[in-house]
Protein backbone atom coordinates (compact mmCIF):
# COMPACT_ATOMS: atom_id res chain seq x y z
CA UNK A 1 0.00 0.00 0.00
CA UNK A 2 1.34 3.44 -0.86
CA UNK A 3 2.04 5.88 1.98
CA UNK A 4 -0.27 8.87 1.50
CA UNK A 5 0.31 10.19 5.03
CA UNK A 6 2.15 13.31 3.87
CA UNK A 7 -0.45 14.28 1.30
CA UNK A 8 -2.92 17.00 2.32
CA UNK A 9 -6.63 16.27 2.61
CA UNK A 10 -8.62 17.32 -0.43
CA UNK A 11 -12.18 16.96 -1.71
CA UNK A 12 -12.25 14.25 -4.32
CA UNK A 13 -14.94 12.99 -6.66
CA UNK A 14 -15.00 10.29 -9.32
CA UNK A 15 -17.66 9.16 -11.77
CA UNK A 16 -17.72 5.79 -13.52
CA UNK A 17 -20.10 4.24 -16.02
CA UNK A 18 -21.03 0.74 -17.11
CA UNK A 19 -23.51 -0.67 -19.60
CA UNK A 20 -25.42 -3.90 -19.79
CA UNK A 21 -26.96 -4.88 -23.10
CA UNK A 22 -30.07 -7.09 -23.20
CA UNK A 23 -33.11 -7.91 -25.28
CA UNK A 24 -35.90 -5.34 -25.49
CA UNK A 25 -38.22 -7.69 -23.62
CA UNK A 26 -35.79 -7.90 -20.71
CA UNK A 27 -35.38 -4.13 -20.53
CA UNK A 28 -39.15 -3.79 -20.24
CA UNK A 29 -39.34 -6.27 -17.33
CA UNK A 30 -36.51 -4.98 -15.10
CA UNK A 31 -38.84 -3.57 -12.45
CA UNK A 32 -40.89 -6.76 -12.28
CA UNK A 33 -38.62 -9.80 -12.39
CA UNK A 34 -39.02 -13.07 -10.48
CA UNK A 35 -36.33 -11.91 -7.99
CA UNK A 36 -37.89 -8.43 -7.70
CA UNK A 37 -37.02 -4.93 -8.93
CA UNK A 38 -33.57 -5.18 -10.51
CA UNK A 39 -33.11 -1.41 -10.71
CA UNK A 40 -33.70 -0.67 -7.03
CA UNK A 41 -31.65 -3.68 -5.98
CA UNK A 42 -28.75 -2.75 -8.29
CA UNK A 43 -28.71 0.81 -6.98
CA UNK A 44 -28.44 -0.41 -3.41
CA UNK A 45 -25.83 -3.05 -4.34
CA UNK A 46 -23.66 -0.42 -6.04
CA UNK A 47 -23.75 1.88 -3.02
CA UNK A 48 -22.94 -0.99 -0.66
CA UNK A 49 -20.08 -2.16 -2.89
CA UNK A 50 -18.49 1.30 -3.00
CA UNK A 51 -18.38 1.27 0.80
CA UNK A 52 -16.51 -2.07 0.76
CA UNK A 53 -14.02 -1.39 -2.02
CA UNK A 54 -10.94 -1.65 0.22
CA UNK A 55 -12.08 -5.15 1.25
CA UNK A 56 -12.37 -6.25 -2.38
CA UNK A 57 -9.25 -4.76 -3.96
CA UNK A 58 -5.88 -5.56 -2.39
CA UNK A 59 -3.79 -2.51 -1.42
CA UNK A 60 -6.70 -0.12 -1.92
CA UNK A 61 -6.93 2.48 0.86
CA UNK A 62 -10.13 2.42 2.94
CA UNK A 63 -11.76 5.82 2.48
CA UNK A 64 -14.34 7.75 4.48
CA UNK A 65 -16.93 8.21 1.76
CA UNK A 66 -19.03 11.35 2.10
CA UNK A 67 -21.41 10.52 -0.75
CA UNK A 68 -22.16 7.70 -3.20
CA UNK A 69 -24.80 7.83 -5.90
CA UNK A 70 -25.77 5.13 -8.40
CA UNK A 71 -28.19 5.91 -11.22
CA UNK A 72 -29.57 3.45 -13.73
CA UNK A 73 -31.19 4.53 -16.98
CA UNK A 74 -33.11 1.93 -18.96
CA UNK A 75 -32.95 2.16 -22.72
CA UNK A 76 -34.69 0.06 -25.35
CA UNK A 77 -32.01 -2.66 -25.20
CA UNK A 78 -29.68 -1.68 -22.38
CA UNK A 79 -29.17 -0.17 -18.97
CA UNK A 80 -26.67 2.65 -18.57
CA UNK A 81 -25.24 2.87 -15.07
CA UNK A 82 -23.51 5.92 -13.63
CA UNK A 83 -21.90 5.81 -10.21
CA UNK A 84 -20.27 8.69 -8.37
CA UNK A 85 -18.27 8.63 -5.17
CA UNK A 86 -17.00 11.52 -3.04
CA UNK A 87 -14.62 11.87 -0.10
CA UNK A 88 -12.36 14.27 1.71
CA UNK A 89 -9.14 12.28 1.91
CA UNK A 90 -5.52 11.98 0.82
CA UNK A 91 -6.21 9.73 -2.14
CA UNK A 92 -8.84 9.43 -4.86
CA UNK A 93 -12.13 7.56 -5.13
CA UNK A 94 -11.85 6.16 -8.65
CA UNK A 95 -11.93 2.56 -7.49
CA UNK A 96 -15.04 3.15 -5.38
CA UNK A 97 -16.90 4.62 -8.35
CA UNK A 98 -15.75 1.80 -10.66
CA UNK A 99 -16.70 -0.89 -8.14
CA UNK A 100 -20.13 0.69 -7.62
CA UNK A 101 -20.87 0.78 -11.37
CA UNK A 102 -19.59 -2.76 -11.92
CA UNK A 103 -21.47 -4.33 -9.01
CA UNK A 104 -24.67 -2.55 -10.06
CA UNK A 105 -24.27 -4.08 -13.54
CA UNK A 106 -23.57 -7.51 -12.07
CA UNK A 107 -26.70 -7.21 -9.93
CA UNK A 108 -28.90 -6.43 -12.94
CA UNK A 109 -27.34 -9.41 -14.69
CA UNK A 110 -27.97 -11.71 -11.73
CA UNK A 111 -31.57 -10.65 -11.34
CA UNK A 112 -32.41 -10.89 -15.06
CA UNK A 113 -30.39 -13.97 -16.07
CA UNK A 114 -33.45 -16.20 -15.73
CA UNK A 115 -35.19 -14.32 -18.55
CA UNK A 116 -32.19 -13.37 -20.73
CA UNK A 117 -29.15 -15.63 -21.15
CA UNK A 118 -27.48 -13.32 -23.69
CA UNK A 119 -26.96 -10.16 -21.63
CA UNK A 120 -23.56 -8.55 -21.94
CA UNK A 121 -21.80 -6.24 -19.47
CA UNK A 122 -19.32 -3.81 -20.95
CA UNK A 123 -18.03 -0.28 -21.33
CA UNK A 124 -16.95 -0.02 -17.68
CA UNK A 125 -14.90 3.16 -17.50
CA UNK A 126 -13.90 6.15 -15.42
CA UNK A 127 -15.43 9.28 -16.94
CA UNK A 128 -14.55 11.98 -14.42
CA UNK A 129 -12.06 12.57 -11.63
CA UNK A 130 -11.80 15.85 -9.72
CA UNK A 131 -9.79 17.13 -6.80
CA UNK A 132 -10.12 20.42 -4.97
CA UNK A 133 -8.67 21.90 -1.78
CA UNK A 134 -10.26 20.76 1.46
CA UNK A 135 -12.05 23.31 3.59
Amino acid sequence: MIDVGDKPLSRRRAVARARIDMTPGTAEKLSDLPKGDALVTAQLAGIMAAKRTAELIPLCHPLPLTHVDVRLEVGAESVEIEASAETTAQTGVEMEALVAATVAALTVYDMAKAVDKDMEIGQVRLVEKTKSSAL
